[in-house]
């Protein structure tokens, strides 16, 4: 927020370039008010718990966060122009803390999402959510940061998330972050507390993609092989020995009766290094490739056995779907 300030207080001394800054963001938000709602939560696994979103269709699909609905029983939506709404959930998908919901309530307005890839550093990004007891609330800033990385709720990473100093309010979670055209940049989900405020918002592309998932099938498939790992630093020596072209594994802390990786005949201590001719340098990478087309087809583990390279067989399997 210091950077904003910095450029709202130069602003005073030129009342033009205020007024357009101005302009820009109430004609954003003038614009976007009537697709933001109100979410409130009720019932078992989610007591009392509220937060926003928008929709993203005509015929009443709305686009919030995961840990916004996961677990309910009942929910409600409150529409900006005063209705409400009973609301289904689609799907949700803790992986990018993101869900969609149903709301049944004739003619609704929604927001298009743009191409988060277009997004650049510096760019006015505005953030809207309806919290319980508002109408609205609005903050502004600029886009301070691209291709972050997130830590969801599941322990996946969350990638090309927006950093943006428009900091949110409590409430709106799961509420638009729009570009001056009303645009949806990416989905409001985070703050980090002792950053001063820090926004985060996954992207609009991510989004995109989750959704279309999500009303087609309801959840996101993805595979797994089933064993518990940590990253940990190659042996020189042995990499040299290798031409291995990478400086970390995946150490095998523990494998899972039965799962694909136990039939693979990986054991403990095993170290990852690739999945068929992608490195698996880190957790994160292997579970970037574990994707739900991999699941049941054939591939090829690489791994150390103490100084030893072996390839095996494994046959990913489909990660069960969250309740």
């Amino acid at each position: 927020m210091v950077a904003s300030a910095a450029r709202l207080v130069s602003a005073v001394h030129d009342p033009a370039l205020l007024d357009a800054y101005s302009a820009a963001v109430s004609g954003a938000v003038a614009a976007a008010h009537p697709a933001v709602a109100h979410i409130e939560v009720r019932g078992p696994g989610a007591p009392g718990g509220s937060g926003s979103g928008f929709f993203i269709s005509p015929d009443g699909y709305l686009l919030t966060n995961s840990h916004v609905v996961h677990g309910a029983r009942e929910l409600r939506v409150f529409l900006a122009d005063g209705r409400q709404a009973g609301a289904t959930l689609v799907g949700d998908d803790p992986d990018t803390d993101l869900a969609v919901l149903r709301v049944g309530a004739g003619e609704i307005s929604h927001l298009a999402l743009a191409d988060s890839d277009a997004v650049r550093p510096g760019q006015i990004a505005i953030a809207i959510g309806s919290p319980m007891g508002f109408q609205q609330t609005v903050t502004a800033g600029v886009v301070s940061g691209l291709g972050r990385s997130l830590r969801g709720a599941s322990g996946r990473l969350i990638d090309n998330v927006i950093q943006t100093d428009a900091a949110l309010n409590p409430g709106n979670s799961g509420g638009p972050l729009v570009n001056t055209r009303s645009e949806v940049i990416g989905v409001n989900t985070a703050i980090i507390r002792p950053a001063q405020g820090l926004c985060f918002a996954i992207a609009s592309n991510t989004a995109r993609w989750v959704a279309a998932w999500l009303i087609k099938e309801g959840r996101i498939r993805r595979s797994f092989i089933g064993v518990a790992g940590q990253n940990v630093p190659l042996l020189r020596k042995v990499a040299r020995h290798h031409r291995l072209d990478q400086e970390t594994g995946v150490l095998v802390a523990g494998v899972e009766p039965g799962s694909p990786a136990d039939r693979a005949g990986l054991v403990e201590g095993d170290v990852l290094l690739a999945l068929n001719d992608a490195k698996v340098s880190t957790i994160d990478a292997l579970h970037k490739l574990l994707t739900g087309e991999r699941s049941g087809r054939r591939c090829v583990v690489t791994f150390l056995r103490g100084v030893e390279l072996r390839r095996h067989a494994i046959f990913p399997q489909e990660m069960p779907g969250r309740g």
